[in-house]
């Protein structure tokens, strides 16, 4: 005979309470139930009329004095060895989120859990909960480039819904068929050719002058920006929802890697007009030469032919609290060693760490294991200095970048399970 079954036998009727969870039947003692009266059992057993009693479980028999609850039992096993003994347990082979759920039907919390169980329990629901995230993400534009299919019934009912649904797949999925893939194929190499023109327009030697002002490369990029505006237009054209098209990061990406060029045509055709030196033409100047600048962002364009960079940007995107907690740490790290590299070398009349910002430099280079040896540390305690920062730069990249890594490989195991 069980321990229970002799417990219930020496109870009288009146003091046990009939609890019917998912079809199996428990008698349980009143003032077991009463341990802990804020739960929902304990609440229930304190009802007076029927109605208070249905607010707290399905279904009531007065007759047999019996509550009927529509939950799982396997869960209820767990609650009610809390009852008896006050120590909660999980069950491992049930789902985190439906076990959650049903224990807090039953008035209890995740944190009511022994420390066996509960670190187990949280990293499990963490790690389900990062999974919606990662697929939520990969539903976005950013983490699913070709995720066309879900748009096509919004071309129903508009102008031209037949021309313009086979341009939006052949612009923006590559595997519809052989011209996207063609078209994909050649955006990439305008890119690759924008960035190769960009790099050898900033070689003085190597720039080839045909008419004196403008050289052979201009031409080129020329010719590379407009194949951008044509195709970015022809997407905008095709988008069965504009508004939807231009907040897509991507396509913000692609006006950031177009707009500097009409914008910075503009200032420069605003000096020629002018054609006099000014403050205001200095300063339009320097506008131009930021605007130039922005060119770099033709780069990030090839994460919409490229997994590998929106793996890179959904891994960041991801890891906002992991790459926050990294910089944290390095800015820590390098206000505290800078400073104490100062008053440890300030005294030596030949070394370049003379005052806090640039000891800044020699911080940041050290934590981050980079070291360019352009300036160092003369003294022995300087250099017993350097070697503490070394070691906590080891430490302080080391911790978060598991974390970045680990979701960065996670990025490529679902893409090649979806495929």
């Amino acid at each position: 005979m069980m321990y229970g079954q002799v417990l219930h036998h020496q109870s009288r009727d009146e003091d046990l309470v009939n609890l019917n969870v998912g079809g199996i039947q428990h008698r349980v003692e009143r003032c077991v139930l009463l341990r802990f009266p804020n739960t929902r059992v304990g609440q229930l057993i304190q009802c007076c009329g029927d109605a208070a009693i249905l607010e707290l479980c399905d279904d009531y028999s007065p007759a047999e004095r019996e509550y009927y609850f529509d939950r799982s039992p396997q869960v209820f096993h767990c609650v009610l060895n809390f009852y008896h003994t006050g120590h909660f347990h999980a069950l491992e082979e049930l789902c985190v989120i439906c076990f959650s759920q049903e224990i807090e039907y039953w008035g209890l919390c995740e944190l009511d859990l022994e420390a066996c169980c509960l670190d187990w329990f949280l990293e499990r629901k963490d790690e389900r909960d990062q999974n919606v995230c990662w697929q939520s993400s990969n539903d976005a534009s950013f983490g699913e480039i070709s995720a066309v299919s879900s748009d096509l019934w919004r071309f129903e009912g508009t102008w031209c819904s037949d021309m313009r649904k086979l341009m939006w797949q052949t612009l923006e999925d590559p595997s519809h068929s052989r011209c996207s893939k063609g078209v994909a194929l050649v955006s990439v190499l305008v890119i690759l050719t924008s960035i190769l023109a960009m790099c050898i327009h900033s070689m003085p030697e190597l720039r080839l002058d045909t008419d004196g002002e403008h050289s052979e490369l201009d031409s080129l990029e020329l010719i590379c920006i407009i194949f951008f505006s044509v195709e970015f237009a022809l997407r905008v054209i095709a988008a069965p929802c504009p508004w939807r098209f231009l907040g897509n990061p991507l396509n913000m990406i692609d006006i950031a890697s177009i707009l500097p060029f009409y914008v910075t045509l503009a200032f420069e055709s605003l000096a020629v007009e002018n054609g006099e030196e000014n403050q205001s033409l200095v300063n339009m100047g320097k506008v131009v030469q930021v605007l130039r600048l922005m060119r770099a962002f033709r780069v990030l364009k090839l994460a919409r032919h490229s997994e590998g960079v929106r793996a890179f940007g959904e891994t960041l995107n991801q890891c906002q609290y992991e790459v926050g907690l990294l910089i944290l740490f390095i800015t820590v790290g390098i206000s505290f060693f800078s400073t104490l590299i100062y008053y440890t070398e300030k005294e030596d009349g030949s070394s370049k760490l003379s005052t806090i910002p640039n000891c800044w430099w020699w911080a940041i280079i050290s934590m981050t294991t980079v070291g360019y040896g352009d300036v160092y540390p003369q003294t022995a305690a300087g250099r017993i200095v350097a070697t503490l920062c070394i070691l906590c730069g080891l430490l302080v990249v080391s911790l978060p970048i598991t974390v970045i890594m680990n979701n960065f490989s996670k990025y490529f195991e679902r893409n090649n399970a979806k495929r």
